[in-house]
């Protein structure tokens, strides 16, 4: 369980809602949250200028967190919640957030009547190099966002949560990422939803479309093979319930639709060791900028 859920605040839209997310899931694990703000140091030139001298640049880089925190004491009491100033770059800063927290909260903006994200170079880099899971959340997010519609077909914070979607390759099923599925599901009281897509083996390639037997002893296969990863996770948390979605096209499809349905979608990135680009796998990349849920990436050997 991280030690505390950090978010990346700079006072943007985004920010802010990724603060708001940032406080209710601290609520449901029980940890303080803590807002950081990061700030590039003002140019020796520019902080000796009349209108930007060094006490009025302190005083604007200390009133966002500031300001951020009393909003949320006031609207999640219960919470503990910290805040934490940085000079320096913002990327790699964050980076290093994320390990001492154990969780990182950024915020995307959205990109309108088109849904999905818009994750700037920073939130790229966090995700590409951190090794603790990384949530994106999108500047119009709100709670009732994440629950089942009310009987008037409105989204409402006091219907339940949402389905918890997980993104899992049956080639190599990762526990860090399967565990973070299940423990979200379960302090949500939800169920998990797993989902993975699968093609043909490309001996097939030929054989194209295949007959109705093939597909269906391929499918069977693939739902075999989800099962049984999932089996051991079934029997640790018994109140999850889980719903098997294995079928025969592209993942990011997948879990780019079943977003629209999800409280929250998980998906994995495999730790590189190289420090250069941004090596986030093309299925989450497109999660990331296409899902309409808050995205966890956790990253895996």
């Amino acid at each position: 369980m991280p030690r505390t859920v950090a978010v990346g605040l700079d006072g943007s839209p985004e920010s802010r809602a990724a603060a708001e997310w940032a406080a209710r899931e601290a609520k449901l694990l029980g940890v303080p949250v803590k807002l950081v703000h990061v700030w590039e140091p003002v140019p020796e030139p520019m902080a000796q200028a009349p209108l930007l001298g060094a006490e009025t640049h302190q005083h604007w880089t200390e009133r966002v967190p500031r300001e951020a925190a009393q909003g949320l004491r006031s609207r999640h009491p219960g919470v503990e919640v910290m805040t934490e100033q940085l000079p320096g770059h913002a990327g790699e800063l964050l980076t290093k957030v994320a390990k001492e927290s154990g969780l990182i909260v950024l915020g995307s903006r959205a990109l309108g009547g088109l849904g999905g994200f818009m994750v700037g170079s920073i939130g790229m880099s966090v995700v590409a190099h951190a090794e603790s899971p990384v949530v994106l959340v999108r500047a119009d997010e709100q709670a009732a966002d994440e629950h089942e519609s009310d009987p008037a077909g409105v989204p409402s914070t006091a219907t339940a949560f949402r389905p918890v979607v997980l993104g899992l390759d049956t080639a190599a099923p990762d526990d860090a990422l399967i565990e973070f599925a299940f423990e979200a599901a379960r302090r949500r009281g939800t169920s998990l939803r797993a989902v993975h897509a699968w093609y043909p083996p490309t001996y097939y390639a030929y054989a194209m479309p295949l007959d109705a037997e093939l597909h269906a002893s391929l499918a069977a296969g693939e739902a075999t093979a989800l099962a049984d990863a999932l089996r051991p996770w079934r029997h640790k948390y018994p109140d999850v319930e889980v719903v098997e979605d294995s079928h025969c096209g592209n993942a990011a499809d997948a879990l780019v639709a079943a977003s629209a349905e999800a409280s929250l979608v998980v998906v994995g990135r495999r730790v590189r060791r190289n420090p250069f680009g941004t090596h986030i796998g093309h299925v989450t990349h497109a999660v990331l900028h296409h899902g309409t849920a808050p995205v966890a990436v956790v990253a895996h050997g």
